[in-house]
């Protein structure tokens, strides 16, 4: 048989699992009928295993991916089930009702920032609420205490790095309070080793600064192995902490801003691994605001012990065509290995089927939380 004709049985055959497909969808829909009238959950997990052990045992040497295959096909029928059911009320009437304008230039709402005055943090805070002066607080968990507590109305916070990747301990803090993310902003980031006055770069013994800011310049450890770089609590609190000291062989990495505001003296400049360097802020409050120009969409849920359960829901996604920008996965506390995933993608929830996808999702997934649908200031 040649090419040609092996083609277009397999595009006769095509053609058959086509219309097939369409009626066996066109079946999924009376079930979702017949389970609304009757009041069935649409996740049936052992009406599911027994049907993918069957399809796996059936298709013989072809079974694993057989039962793929219809894990696909599972899944798809019951996103389709979830949209004759209209899945997720609660959820869709909470984005619905969310507040249309966050307050940007109203000058009585309360700002609370990572760090001390002239961190990066600042100036994200400042780029996202120009004319406001902003709280500053640390640890992270001081932030997210203030938003809690009423103290402020908006949190800026740090949540991922370019070079060094996510900032672990802000990722298990959202999973905790579950504030909503109004707002990000995408910062440059150029590190400047700064000291007091006079210092002599050649006697400097110690460094400080914050974890993630020695991570982004580990090239530069590397090859300073006769100076101890020691984490502080944030760069801009690195620097005054230098600035006060009594030792003249103490420096500090942190940003211009911050040297300049301490009076200190910059020894050198931009000297991260990576030359666009850029760390990612978000804005986080107990109120939500969707903006109409909103392009982004976090979310958390945990999975069952399924096999093939992330592959699943990630399915669904790439059936709707949406393009998924961050997923974080972090372990559940008092728990063994057990995660909640933490997922961004690019989208806003005033498109129909988005919409209907948040609801679905947050029937079907444990511990679904819808993060925000925002957009991100550039620097």
């Amino acid at each position: 048989m040649e090419l040609k004709d092996i083609r277009n049985e397999i595009d006769s055959i095509d053609n058959e699992i086509i219309e097939l497909y369409k009626k066996r969808m066109s079946c999924s829909q009376a079930v979702a009928k017949y389970k609304l009238e009757n009041g069935i959950e649409i996740f049936n997990s052992e009406r599911e295993k027994q049907i993918l052990d069957s399809v796996e045992q059936k298709a013989g040497v072809y079974g694993k991916s057989a039962r793929l295959l219809y894990f696909s096909i599972m899944e798809l029928s019951r996103a389709l089930q979830h949209d004759v059911l209209g899945s997720g009320t609660e959820l869709k009437n909470r984005i619905n009702s969310a507040q249309k304008t966050i307050p940007f230039d109203d000058p009585d709402i309360r700002i609370a920032c990572f760090g001390a005055e002239g961190a990066y943090s600042h100036k994200a805070a400042r780029r996202i609420f120009p004319g406001h002066q902003p709280v500053f607080y640390s640890p992270f968990k001081e932030v997210f205490e203030a938003v809690l507590n009423g103290q402020a109305d908006f949190g800026v916070i740090p949540i991922e790095n370019s070079s060094a990747g996510s900032v672990t301990a802000v990722y298990d803090l959202m999973l905790k309070y579950r504030f909503s993310i109004a707002a990000a902003a995408d910062i440059k980031v150029d590190h400047c080793l700064a000291a007091k006055p006079g210092t002599d770069i050649t006697a400097i013994k110690t460094v400080y600064s914050h974890d993630q800011a020695l991570l982004q310049c580990s090239d530069f450890i590397g090859a300073n192995k006769n100076i101890s770089f020691k984490p502080f609590v944030s760069t801009a609190q690195a620097a005054k902490f230098v600035s006060e000291s009594g030792d003249n062989d103490i420096a500090a990495i942190c940003s211009e801003d911050a040297a300049e505001n301490y009076g200190m003296e910059i020894l050198r400049r931009g000297f991260q691994n990576n030359p666009e360097n850029t760390t990612r802020f978000i804005v986080i409050t107990k109120t939500m605001y969707i903006e109409p120009d909103a392009d982004k969409i976090s979310l958390s849920f945990a999975l069952p012990h399924v096999t093939g359960s992330l592959y699943g829901t990630l399915c669904r996604f790439a059936f709707h065509g949406l393009n998924l920008t961050k997923i974080e996965s972090r372990p559940v506390p008092g728990k063994q290995f057990e995660y909640v995933f933490y997922l961004d993608f690019a989208g806003s929830v005033s498109q129909p089927d988005i919409l209907q996808l948040m609801g679905a999702l947050s029937e079907e997934l444990v511990d679904f939380t819808f993060l925000g649908n925002y957009k991100e200031f550039s620097c």
